[in-house]
């Protein structure tokens, strides 16, 4: 039996090859790649990028997130969060003390799941009215008991890791919220990658409450900044704020404020 096999067939795969070698490339120097970028520079469509990353995805050579893709695994998988709030918990408590200023009197929060949300879940300022809204029961038991702050648990199927209430139950509650503020939990925080999580049902219940909050804050520590974890939650547009170390790299933070978010250093001067 002869077997034929068309020149234009092997030029087509040895161009693919060395166009996603090329992007293997770009990802080991700078950590992601544009797929409008990708395009422009190999003059091919951007649906023909889109089948490289997929396929690069698949072989494990980069995460895809919208718009693009990183380099493998640049978010580091955490410890449950009992563990978490015991790591770098002076820093946790600088971004806490920070964010504080911007709770509005008499609005309605949703303190997402995360160690940093739960040391501003300790801070809540005393001359406020606070209604908190939060799916962590660490969270919940972490807010003062005084009576401007009354706290309304979601619950749900909890899981250790995360620290929260996920699944179909938590999510039915939280699709009835309306919140004045989300103080989003952010597993990774990259300008082009935007905000993602390492749990898919995480995920979800935060991309719902993003949709529904009149305005979003992260309170993320420097090693958080310009990682990705595998399920995107929302692009950094959508977040109004961001809280982060005042020695988080400047070329990072600069990235972060040309989306438009207003990037808060936490102890920097005249803050």
């Amino acid at each position: 039996m002869n077997v034929h096999i068309g020149i234009g067939s092997l030029e087509t795969d040895m161009l693919t090859r060395e166009r996603q070698a090329a992007i293997a490339g770009r990802l080991a120097r700078d950590g992601k790649v544009l797929a409008g970028e990708l395009a422009a520079a190999f003059d091919v469509s951007e649906d023909t990028i889109r089948r490289d990353l997929r396929d690069m995805a698949s072989a494990g050579l980069c995460e895809r997130v919208y718009g693009g893709a990183l380099a493998r695994s640049s978010a580091p998988l955490p410890p449950p969060l009992h563990e978490r709030a015991r790591i770098g918990a002076p820093q946790k408590h600088a971004l806490a003390a920070a964010a504080a200023a911007f709770l509005a009197d008499g609005s309605t929060i949703f303190i997402d799941a995360g160690s940093a949300n739960l040391a501003l879940a300790a801070k809540l300022p005393q001359d406020r009215r606070l209604r908190v809204v939060t799916h962590s029961p660490a969270i919940a038991l972490a807010v003062p008991p005084r009576p401007r702050h009354p706290v309304t648990l979601i619950g749900g199927r909890y899981d250790a890791e995360t620290g929260a209430c996920l699944g179909a139950d938590a999510l039915g509650e939280v699709e009835r919220l309306r919140p004045d503020l989300l103080v989003l939990g952010a597993c990774g925080l990259d300008a082009a990658a935007g905000v993602t999580a390492f749990d898919p049902e995480d995920a979800a219940i935060k991309r719902r409450l993003v949709g529904a909050s009149v305005r979003t804050m992260v309170l993320a520590t420097a090693e958080k900044l310009a990682t990705v974890a595998p399920f995107f939650v929302t692009g950094v547009e959508a977040v109004g704020r961001i809280v982060t170390e005042a020695g988080a790299p400047a070329p990072v933070v600069e990235a972060l404020r040309e989306t438009g978010a207003d990037v808060v250093l936490a102890g920097a001067p005249g803050r």
